[in-house]
């Protein structure tokens, strides 16, 4: 069986196990919206930076809505399982995908066969976080800056592994356009299940670097862990004080933040989107939600609108299906 059957398989056992299908959807009254508990699916493993971001909101999302908030890992094909199974639910405002530029801006031009349509089969509501990428090395790995990392790669050309949670990850295409600039030669060893597992493995010393979002290794740079060589912001967070930009070293088009936001199938009525949209930006404009996502490396940011978030998310989609051609990534 080749990958992209084994890929259709799955997708199909997770519509099957889904609930909310949408030739069951009834409609509700929008006004008495909501009246029951409201799921989330998050389409990667816990741990990684969307679950993170998601855990963070979730009790002000319960509090909003006067209803339990449930967040449904479906994590699986680099996110394709459970953007499929958020696609696939009743356009009735009881389940809500957190996308990212991975799943909805990547993996259509990623995977020609993908059924899902994330622009037409989703309905944008909100930006929830930005977030920057840092690159990070095992303790193991020689190098402790990003210039000696570059000097030992280019002179142990194909002996450097680097980590990513799956070939159309936004932070893998990052840091091969990276590597392919600087001219470095290094093998690609690919994860699934988000960047939990790759972490793990560059904790142990199985494989030596992984660009990822900053949330996931925050904690292991802080308690030197895992070294820290550079990360995607224009400035230095006030998160990690110490590490570099890219920028600062020499590398000043290299400043980009991936994101995570809130999108309904399509067909949610109106005026639910927009009950969804005010309790996002009510949540995140607490500044106790705030501060939280600054001590983990993350910008909250609600969109002023679900337009100006479907703006935003046309624009991404420019950006990284054009990284996506310019790498030549294909599927694991």
């Amino acid at each position: 069986m080749n990958r992209r059957e084994t890929v259709r398989l799955l997708l199909g056992a997770a519509w099957a196990g889904s609930v909310c299908p949408t030739a069951a959807f009834s409609a509700e009254d929008p006004s008495k919206y909501p009246s029951q508990p409201v799921r989330v699916i998050v389409p990667f493993a816990p741990g990684g930076a969307s679950d993170i971001a998601m855990r963070i909101i979730q009790p002000g999302l319960t509090q909003a809505f006067g209803q339990q908030v449930i967040i449904e890992n479906r994590s699986g094909a680099a996110g394709n399982i459970g953007m499929d199974v958020a696609s696939r639910a009743a356009p009735d405002g009881y389940t809500i995908f957190l996308g990212n530029a991975g799943t909805v801006c990547v993996n259509p031009t990623l995977y020609t066969d993908l059924t899902v349509k994330p622009d037409k089969q989703f309905v944008a509501v909100s930006l929830v976080t930005e977030t920057p990428s840092i690159l990070i090395a095992s303790m193991k790995f020689p190098p402790s800056t990003l210039a000696e990392t570059i000097a030992y790669v280019k002179a142990h050309p194909g002996k450097v592994n680097f980590a990513s949670a799956g070939s159309g990850s936004a932070d893998r295409l990052l840091l091969e356009k990276f590597r392919k600039e600087v001219g470095m030669t290094m093998n690609h060893v690919p994860y699934k299940g988000g960047a939990g597992p790759a972490t793990a493995d560059i904790l142990a010393g199985h494989v030596e670097l992984f660009q990822l979002t900053a949330t996931p290794a925050l904690s292991y740079i802080k308690s030197g862990r895992i070294k820290a060589l550079a990360i995607s912001t224009k400035e230095r967070i006030p998160a990690l004080p110490e590490v570099p930009t890219f920028a600062e070293l020499g590398y000043p088009d290299y400043v980009v933040t991936t994101w995570q936001g809130m999108l309904v199938p399509t067909g949610t009525p109106e005026p639910i989107i927009t009950k969804i949209h005010a309790a996002v930006q009510r949540v995140l404009s607490d500044p106790t939600i705030q501060a939280r996502f600054a001590d983990a490396g993350v910008i909250a940011r609600a969109s002023n609108s679900p337009a100006e978030f479907k703006a935003y998310v046309e624009r991404e989609t420019v950006r990284w299906s054009s990284l996506v051609k310019e790498i030549g990534a294909e599927p694991d």
